[in-house]
């Protein structure tokens, strides 16, 4: 029986070519946004979701990190997946006015945009294929999306590759209800708060993982959203949750930060 995964919609995102990519032949429901599929795993929906975490270009995709932060689900897995955007429209390049995509895929082009079309008018869409799926109404109009979105949209490939850098990498990650068991080559994501009023906390934080030589392979502050100054701080390190001296770890940094969560522990892997 295959499994059924949610992602961003409609067909033809890179999130779906992430899923295809994790789990062929699954079941795909497809949602409006990130926070939408995170809570379709979160209330049974469907079995597990894949939504974009890091992007090479343009860092880490800030929906994904709050609804994780408030949901309760788990990161199970990960893809790393390379993108490759095209500019899809029905008419010629000096007809283009209104370029349309997903917040992401825009920045990620956003040196080629200013150099290529510097006149069109930008508008975001709620994902990469909304955007073809939009663009096939009026030839002035185009899309960045992926090139197989041209053929489910009934648009041309009128340029390839315009991504601002042919190492352009989005991680994504499964999210699911239950955790993963380890595997010898894991990692775990966290979200940490510290108390504003406490000078040191976050090196005391770090220094516990540095003590038992657990390495970190990404540290992030994000708004708590209470207010200037205040951050949750999000930590990718080697290795599980279960092993002993991440355990260990963690136990020690919840007597001192005002909140820890593991967001997940799941198989690592390498970078593309």
């Amino acid at each position: 029986m295959s499994r059924s995964i949610g992602v961003l919609g409609p067909e033809g995102t890179f999130s779906e070519k992430a899923a295809r990519k994790y789990s062929p032949g699954s079941n795909l429901r497809y949602f409006r946004d990130f926070e939408e599929v995170i809570a379709a795993v979160e209330g049974g929906e469907v079995e597990m979701g894949v939504v974009p975490l890091e992007n090479s270009l343009e860092g880490s995709v800030g929906m994904t990190l709050d609804a994780l932060l408030r949901r309760d689900v788990k990161i199970t897995g990960e893809i790393n997946l390379r993108v490759s955007h095209c500019l899809l429209g029905t008419g010629r390049p000096e007809e283009v006015k209104v370029i349309l995509s997903h917040p992401q895929a825009l920045a990620q082009c956003r040196g080629y945009l200013k150099r290529r079309f510097p006149e069109a008018e930008l508008r975001t869409t709620g994902s990469t294929s909304h955007a073809a799926k939009l663009a096939g109404e009026f030839s002035e109009m185009a899309a960045i999306a992926d090139a197989e979105a041209a053929g489910r949209y009934g648009l041309s490939v009128i340029e390839r590759d315009v991504q601002d850098s042919d190492q352009n990498v989005t991680r994504f990650v499964v999210v699911g209800q239950r955790g993963a068991e380890p595997t010898g080559k894991d990692k775990t994501s966290l979200a940490i708060y510290l108390e504003r009023a406490e000078p040191g906390a976050l090196w005391e934080v770090l220094g516990e993982f540095a003590k038992r030589r657990i390495n970190l392979t990404k540290i992030e502050s994000r708004p708590s959203k209470r207010g200037l100054g205040d951050y949750y701080f999000f930590i990718d390190l080697e290795g599980h949750a279960k092993d002993p001296q991440v355990e260990e770890a963690l136990a020690r940094i919840r007597e001192r930060a005002a909140m820890t969560k593991v967001l997940g522990s799941y198989p690592r892997t390498d970078p593309n």
